[in-house]
């Protein structure tokens, strides 16, 4: 009935097709010089990418030294019958038979897309395609009894649960994060050679840093017209990009079971002209010292234009706290505030919340600074809304956008109410967007995240919201929402931007928007883009948008809600005042305005009307970068 290589023979019967498919269905059996190991799959829960494969047997054979690293063989399906099963043992009778069942499990799904079966010692062995390794022999069961056969895992499932696996696909993706290194910088033409100069020697000190190089571009950009009018500004400017203290260290920090692992910690103050600084911590595996660089610069202009005194900062770690227990991020926490403590203080540094730091983040950070320090200072933002019942601390940021976009349409005599918008992302300051959205009456369609997109043609309304919450509380996907809501879509590997939509939103990470993206909203009707994100844009989408005549809201201008929010909780704190989340709103609101008119003023100043696309992106830099070097001169070379 099966050929000599366990496939069908040259004419099957129908039974043996029967038989071959049932075996499909129900049971994988990787064969290879006599091993098998025998994976049993439930009914109804094969994984679908082994439905669209076919599965090949070939005839093993001995490799070479050489061809060890290269020889894989294949998967064979089968079950067979009693009589068949007599035939295939007798032609492996030399060879002891090795066999592990394990129920499959559905956090399991993905794992044989890095498997392979290879030789070692002479012996058949799965592999795992990431380090090349195999085995039980990295760490012990962590489901059961060492010693018990029913409760073992299968050797790859083991071996993809233990640190030497994970380590492995940390190195792996953050090889991949670096491969944006080789894709060509985009250099804008530069009118002076003065503002090139600046440019190209961020260039020559700081080649590999790609965010960091793209967001000196783009404001050097921005502040061509005022060092045309004072070669000094050249000076200052190149004395700014260089941040007043970098500090790179090592996390090591204990997971659960016991094992010991070492992430990298990242803090960047940038610059303290104008005050102590403030700025973001982000838990990412992206986060790397461009990132901590263009962030902190980015932070430091926002601060300025704000209407506080504050200089700028920024950090984090590659620590990824998603499927992490609160035990593990509070020993991450805690390590990693056990290096930045020194540096941290009320006139040093005061950290916030960033993407994956959230409350209970900085709530770990600052018990360790407490314990630390021995003082109870209250400049991390985030652990104090619960102590001080301080009003809408977390939703600043996002109500913050959604006011400045307000204030732009005021002045195209236009309201947002009834306006379709589309927002990206669906972390903190994204639902909080489209919470105020709601709240204007616009028509929120569209949150994403690092799979795909969501659209609700209907619009989101508070209960939708509420829904939307919960499902990524429970870190669920964003396509459950369209199991309850039926005329939502959910796309997978798409972002947002081709979605009809009269304003958009950007709230998800620098550089979501690219040139082909920004053709795409463009073509969908966009007129108004406020980034919510720190850099949303690529520099060729914002070509495109400037060349279709869409206004920008740049992210240091729009994003001063969270700012302005720490300010007045001090302020609040400080006058041991009660205010009502109406008096707090109002003040926010007064701040964004003051913040929006400043940066026309600037735009205006320097020959930029209102109704130019350029006119706030360029502004907000310069009223940012006017005050800072006005601070730089009066201190002198410092």
């Amino acid at each position: 009935m099966f050929g000599p290589t366990g496939g069908l023979g040259m004419n099957p019967s129908m039974d043996d097709i029967n038989l071959l498919q049932q075996a499909q269905r129900h049971q994988l059996v990787v064969t290879n010089l006599g091993e098998e190991i025998d994976l049993e799959i439930g009914t109804g829960e094969d994984e679908a990418a082994f439905a669209s494969n076919s599965l090949i047997g070939g005839t093993p054979r001995e490799p070479s030294t050489g061809e060890h690293d290269e020889t894989k063989h294949m998967v064979l399906v089968s079950d067979l019958p009693g009589e068949d099963q007599d035939m295939s043992k007798g032609q492996t009778s030399a060879k002891r038979k090795k066999k592990v069942v394990k129920r499959w499990r559905e956090e399991w799904a993905d794992t044989y897309k890095w498997a392979y079966v290879d030789m070692k010692e002479g012996t058949a062995r799965i592999f795992c395609s990431v380090c090349r390794e195999y085995g039980r022999k990295h760490r012990r069961n962590p489901y059961g009894n060492e010693g018990s056969r029913n409760m073992q895992m299968s050797a790859l499932e083991e071996h993809n649960n233990s640190l030497l696996h994970k380590e492995a696909l940390r190195l792996q993706t953050a090889s991949k994060d670096k491969i944006v290194v080789d894709k060509p910088i985009y250099v804008k033409t530069l009118m002076s050679k003065s503002a090139g100069s600046i440019v190209e020697g961020a260039l020559k000190r700081d080649p590999n840093e790609i965010e960091f190089i793209q967001s000196v571009q783009e404001s050097v950009h921005a502040l061509e017209r005022v060092i045309a009018k004072n070669s000094h500004y050249v000076n200052i400017m190149e004395r700014l990009l260089e941040p007043e203290r970098m500090i790179v260290f090592r996390v090591p920090w204990i997971d659960d079971r016991g094992e010991t692992h070492v992430n990298r910690g990242f803090r960047v103050q940038f610059n303290q002209a104008l005050g102590p600084c403030r700025g973001g911590i982000r838990f990412h595996p992206s986060m790397n010292l461009s990132i901590a660089k263009f962030l902190g610069f980015q932070q430091t202009l926002k601060n300025a234009l704000s209407p506080y005194k504050l200089g700028g900062a920024s950090g984090g770690s590659d620590f990824d706290p998603k499927g992490r227990s609160d035990n593990e991020i509070m020993r991450f926490c805690q390590s990693f505030m056990n290096e930045m403590y020194r540096y941290m203080g009320p006139d040093k540094d005061l950290p916030s919340e960033e993407v994956g730091v959230g409350t209970r983040e900085m709530g770990y950070l600052f018990g360790q600074y407490r314990r630390l320090a021995g003082q109870f200072q209250g400049s991390f933002t985030g652990p104090r809304i619960y102590w001080a019942a301080s009003s809408l601390r977390t939703e600043a940021s996002g109500y913050g956008v959604v006011y400045f976009a307000r204030l732009m349409l005021a002045d195209m005599n236009k309201e947002i109410k009834g306006l379709r918008c589309v927002v990206s992302g669906c972390g903190k300051i994204a639902m909080h967007v489209v919470e105020k959205l709601i709240a204007c009456g616009a028509h929120p369609v569209t949150v994403s995240d690092s799979k795909g997109y969501l659209v609700d043609d209907d619009g989101f309304d508070y209960m939708k919201l509420a829904f939307l919450r919960d499902i990524k509380s429970q870190q669920r996907s964003l396509r459950d929402y369209s199991k309850t809501y039926a005329r939502a879509k959910y796309f997978d590997e798409v972002k947002p931007w081709n979605e009809r939509c009269d304003v958009a939103f950007p709230c998800a990470s620098q550089n979501e928007v690219d040139q082909a993206d920004a053709i795409n909203l463009v073509n969908a009707g966009c007129r108004l883009l406020v980034e919510g994100s720190n850099m949303p844009c690529t520099a060729e989408a914002v070509d495109v948008f400037r060349k279709a005549n869409v206004l920008i809201a740049p992210a240091i201008a729009a994003g001063a809600g969270g700012v302005a929010a720490g300010e007045i909780e001090e302020l609040r704190e400080s006058n041991s005042m009660q205010w009502s989340a109406e008096d707090f709103e109002s003040r926010l609101q007064e701040a964004l305005k003051q913040t929006y008119e400043k940066a026309l003023k600037a735009a205006n100043d320097f020959g930029y009307q209102k109704e130019s696309p350029e006119a706030l992106l360029h502004g907000a830099t310069i009223a940012a970068f006017l005050n800072i070097a006005q601070a730089m001169t009066d201190q002198g070379c410092v």
